[in-house]
């Protein structure tokens, strides 16, 4: 069960009064780190490794104390060292890992003293052990709930590169049509919810392919049509000796993994690919977009226009404010003035009718207010897009191509 913020909080409370006479580097990191992992939910050795050994330049080789790929860097020391350099040492262990795992935050800490740094913003967080429970949504990129969209255009290129290297492989293998197309959204959808929360805890899809799978893919096929039968089955209807790497994911319902498709066979380079496309930052590719995004994934040509079907939701909110949501908000603001409850949600209800597709939640989201009501409607616009893909019937209503159970763009 997704833990929520104030569990979390109570969590990291009894975790610093645990650990507050911490102090030795060697004996209590390893044990510090996992019950840390717990006040997330998140069980340590499913996402994070200890002593992963980097090459470092000039032939040297160092041990990084905890790492998380693509996530967390931390390097530990003992009360009482100096942070500072223990951080320039994090660093220098950047210059070994794999561009495609490359970390975003860094932490360093002496148990008792806590410092965050995040390598896209160049902010720090500093912070004693017994403030922990106050600053836990530092670290909500654990429950993969943080989601950028100031990189989304070049993000979502990206992303369509990698899953056009999928469907060209698959497809010059003989592997085609409708089956084709079910099996990249289904891929797209995993891949999506392995970064934003949907799948927990955060990158289980990716290390069930990284672990599960062999090296020259000839099982990769069979791995992931189970997946999908597990994704379709209720957690009190799965087989009682189903192994714990797939019992862990959750049931996903609409109808997207309902269907039976051919198993399709993968090479080592498929594999690669596939893991590549994993290790993608999926968090930052907004579902508004997943049309465009799978058009050209499906049209070599379109995706070698680099993007050219792409409207960001800033681009779309430009089109759409003329249009319809300036006049959306004029009707907001009398509808805050209405004197019931009751006639306010019903006026929201109607409001929310108007629009249709994916389009419509960016415009959702844009009308916050500081109002309650204006409040409840973003908030529910911003509980549904991390786990609206699972709830929403637009898995269930195609009858033809799978592009057509992705909700569209306005380019």
């Amino acid at each position: 069960m997704r833990l929520g913020w104030d569990e979390i909080a109570r969590r990291a409370k009894t975790f610093s009064e645990e650990w507050q006479d911490a102090h030795y580097e060697k004996g209590e990191t390893q044990s510090f780190y996992n019950d840390f992992f717990e006040v997330f939910g998140i069980k340590r050795r499913t996402v994070a490794v200890y002593e992963q050994r980097v090459k470092l330049l000039e032939n040297k080789q160092g041990f990084i104390d905890l790492f998380w790929p693509r996530t967390l860097l931390v390097e530990q020391k003992s009360a009482g060292l100096r942070l500072d350099r223990a951080q320039g040492q994090a660093l220098d262990y950047l210059h070994g890992v794999h561009p495609a795992e490359q970390p975003r935050w860094i932490l360093t800490c002496d148990f008792q003293s806590w410092n965050l740094l995040d390598l896209e913003t160049g902010r720090e967080l500093k912070f004693r052990l017994a403030d922990l429970h106050k600053h836990v949504q530092a670290f909500d990129f654990m429950l993969g709930r943080r989601v950028s969209f100031e990189r989304q255009e070049a993000v979502t290129i990206k992303a369509a590169e990698l899953m056009g290297r999928i469907h060209d492989a698959l497809e010059e293998n003989g592997y085609t049509g409708h089956n084709l197309e079910r099996y990249l959204v289904r891929l797209l959808f995993c891949m999506f919810a392995d970064d934003t929360g949907i799948f927990q805890p955060k990158d289980i899809f990716l290390q069930l392919i990284e672990h599960d799978t062999l090296p020259d893919g000839s099982n990769v096929g069979r791995v992931i049509n189970e997946l999908f039968e597990v994704l379709d089955t209720p957690e009190d209807k799965r087989q009682s000796n189903l192994p714990g790497e797939l019992n862990q994911f959750p049931y996903v319902n609409g109808r997207l993994f309902r269907e039976n498709l051919r198993t399709p066979v993968f090479t080592a380079k498929m594999r690669e690919d596939l893991l590549d496309a994993c290790r993608h930052d999926w968090s930052a590719v907004s579902p508004a977009i997943f049309g465009s995004l799978f058009q050209s994934v499906m049209d070599a040509k379109e995706r070698r226009a680099k993007g050219a079907h792409y409207t960001s939701e800033e681009n779309i909110l430009k089109v759409i404010g003329p249009l319809f949501l300036d006049e959306l908000r004029e009707e907001l603001e009398k509808l805050k003035a209405r004197k019931t409850m009751r006639d306010k949600e019903l006026t929201i209800s109607l409001l929310a009718c108007r629009g249709c597709g994916f389009s419509i939640l960016p415009a959702v989201a844009a009308t916050s207010s500081s109002s309650p009501i204006a409040k409840s409607a973003n908030s529910n616009w911003k509980r549904l897009r991390p786990v609206g893909l699972r709830r929403a019937p637009i898995w269930a209503r195609t009858r033809g191509r799978a592009s057509s159970i992705l909700p569209c763009s306005a380019g």
